[in-house]
């Protein structure tokens, strides 16, 4: 009888391994032929929409296409905003996303992939406001307004860095740093990959000299919570393509850091 029973538990584990395979997201993407992933389209030099031709360019976008590349199959960009980027891949509109900063608000619906870049967040003015804002300090004031865009990790730092200060959230399509451009917010804060593109595209811009940047911060991918599957096939092919260069050549492909 208690052979039975083990040998019925085994079964049911069985079954259950082979339903958990099935259910996955690598399954139905070798089944389809289409690897589908959600990006945003307005993070220089990560992902980047050319709205003529309605297609992507940048760092992300060359990760996704080699990983679709070596999964064999085709890869399709689902165009999301940062407000849904989460419930996006949770309700399956695609499989992955592109770079995502690492946070425990969207862990709680999202899985992670392993980190494969890091960042940390600086702030944006106009270089003629550079007698007024040295420090982050100097930007934490009542008479301060500071830009973010709604539903990234920016938005909420914008809030705990610069408590005293005005706050001027702003929804994709629109863009943080276009409100200091226009001259409707002092300053907005980014990420330092940002930053580092938007002065050199902006003359009038220049990342205000902090000591150091905040919140060094882990960047990956978000997939679906529950899909250990296709996390695991993620992070083996993460762990391969670091150590064969992969991630270092292509940030230096897109000058992620300022020289």
């Amino acid at each position: 009888m208690k052979f039975f029973k083990i040998a019925a538990a085994t079964l049911v584990l069985a079954a259950s391994s082979v339903q958990a395979t099935a259910q996955s997201a690598l399954s139905e993407i070798l089944s389809n032929g289409v690897l589908k992933v959600g990006t945003t389209g307005d993070w220089n030099p990560m992902t980047m929409r050319d709205v003529a031709t309605n297609s992507y360019t940048g760092y992300d976008i060359d990760v996704m296409t080699q990983l679709a590349a070596d999964l064999g199959v085709e890869v399709e960009f689902v165009a999301t905003d940062w407000k849904t980027l989460v419930s996006g891949v949770t309700s399956g509109q695609y499989h992955i996303t592109g770079s995502a900063s690492v946070s425990p608000s969207r862990a709680k619906a999202a899985g992670y992939s392993d980190s494969y870049f890091s960042l940390a967040t600086v702030p944006l003015t106009l270089k003629e406001n550079a007698g007024r804002f040295s420090s982050w300090d100097d930007l934490n004031n009542a008479d301060v307004s500071v830009a973010a865009t709604l539903g990234t990790t920016q938005e909420k730092q914008v809030k705990e860095f610069f408590p005293d200060a005005q706050y001027r959230i702003v929804e994709a399509p629109a863009r943080d740093f276009q409100e200091v451009l226009a001259g409707r917010a002092d300053a907005n804060i980014t990420s330092n990959v940002e930053a580092n593109k938007l002065v050199a595209q902006y003359d009038q811009l220049m990342i205000v000299p902090v000591a150091e940047g905040r919140a060094p911060t882990p960047i990956a991918m978000l997939l679906p919570q529950a899909d250990q599957v296709w996390i695991n096939y993620v992070n083996t092919w993460i762990t391969l393509k670091q150590e064969q260069g992969f991630f270092d050549t292509l940030g230096k492909k897109w000058q992620l850091l300022a020289e």
